[in-house]
């Protein structure tokens, strides 16, 4: 007795005895009223039935409104072994940029040429106030930080460009979109400039981050992974509505042949 109340009752073992009881008590109690007025066969096929058909409409409302079983979320993934761009003369050879570009002595300008080019090859500027640029760029420094190429506190974003992305099809000036099931690649760039290395002293604030105008600015290249979030309840769904039908046609099919019997005329037994 002291072993048993010895174990340890995580989630994982709770979790399962709250659904093998709540499976045994809900289920299970339809299916003993069922059973005991219509017989163990037809009333399991009938709470059976129910089941199925219960389980399309939950399973339709989560797929409606992204609730209930999720997949995985969208998310910002690494392009390859593109993802971190060190040298800008690399921007060309990746296919970021259309024409080749030579970087120079002069980080500064050689950023802002970069940008231009970027914005001149169809990429687009994202305004700072933005959530896209907010989440693009929080992705883009953990990939930095990931790849050791610079550490956190060691840069800052300064751009992101976005390119791609467009749904299809839409109609009315995209103002009709929720046909859009057909999605183009949808890329981002953020660039980060290196921070001068500040020291810092004992009971004293943080020195304010300053760009390192010596060094090129570098980039990080990455693809947007549209996720899953809604296919575990499309799975659910549309499973349980072919159980449904088809446990409704068995249904069905019960009852007929029990009219055809019962339409026959009884045959005196032969003595």
């Amino acid at each position: 007795m002291s072993a048993l109340l010895a174990v340890g009752w995580e989630w994982e073992l709770r979790g399962t005895l709250i659904v093998i009881i709540a499976v045994g008590v809900l289920c299970g109690s339809v299916y003993l009223i069922l059973g005991t007025n219509m017989g163990a066969r037809l009333g399991f096929l009938v709470a059976f039935t129910a089941l199925a058909g219960w389980m399309f409409i939950m399973g339709g409302i989560w797929w409606t409104y992204g609730k209930g079983l999720l997949g995985p979320e969208a998310s910002w993934k690494p392009v390859g072994n593109t993802t971190i761009i060190r040298d800008q003369s690399s921007l060309s050879g990746v296919g970021i940029l259309k024409e080749p570009f030579e970087p120079t002595t002069d980080a500064t300008a050689d950023a802002t040429k970069v940008a231009s080019m970027l914005q001149t090859d169809g990429w687009k500027k994202l305004d700072s106030a933005l959530p896209s640029f907010q989440q693009a760029g929080s992705a883009g420094s953990v990939f930095m930080d990931e790849s050791k190429a610079l550490k956190a506190g060691e840069f800052a974003v300064v751009n992101v460009f976005d390119k791609g992305g467009q749904r299809t099809p839409s109609f009315w000036n995209n103002r009709i979109d929720f046909l859009a099931f057909f999605h183009k690649p949808h890329y981002s760039l953020v660039e980060v400039a290196p921070l001068v290395p500040q020291r810092s002293e004992p009971g004293r604030a943080p020195a304010r981050a300053v760009i390192d105008t010596t060094r090129s600015h570098e980039y990080v290249y990455m693809i947007r992974d549209l996720g899953s979030k809604r296919k575990p309840a499309a799975v659910i769904c549309i499973s349980s509505l072919i159980i449904f039908l088809v446990s409704c046609w068995l249904l069905h099919r019960r009852d007929k042949l029990v009219d055809q019997n019962l339409g026959r005329s009884a045959t005196p037994a032969k003595v």
